[in-house]
């Protein structure tokens, strides 16, 4: 039995409308993949900017840290001279 015009005309149709589907899907997809890297992209971001907040946190600790130090020397080496000169 061969196929008729209007037969032809109707696998057509059912062609170009799942041609439309296909790529209405792969648009959706490549929405979601978009909004899932936005995501991934602002969670590394915050990440980022917690590790930069902790490290500055222990540069200011270990800043002050060392003037402690500093102060404790300044302090011994002041001791030692007063003593000499007592």
């Amino acid at each position: 039995m061969p196929l008729e015009q209007k037969d032809l005309e109707a696998i057509e149709r059912i062609i170009f409308k799942n041609n439309d589907d296909v790529a209405v899907s792969i648009a959706r997809s490549f929405e979601r993949l978009e909004e899932r890297i936005d995501s991934a992209e602002s969670r590394l971001y915050t990440r980022m900017s917690d590790v930069e907040d902790r490290v500055e946190s222990s540069r200011q600790d270990i800043s002050d840290s060392i003037g402690e130090v500093r102060e404790g020397m300044r302090d011994i080496a002041h001791s030692r001279l007063q003593a000499e000169y007592d």
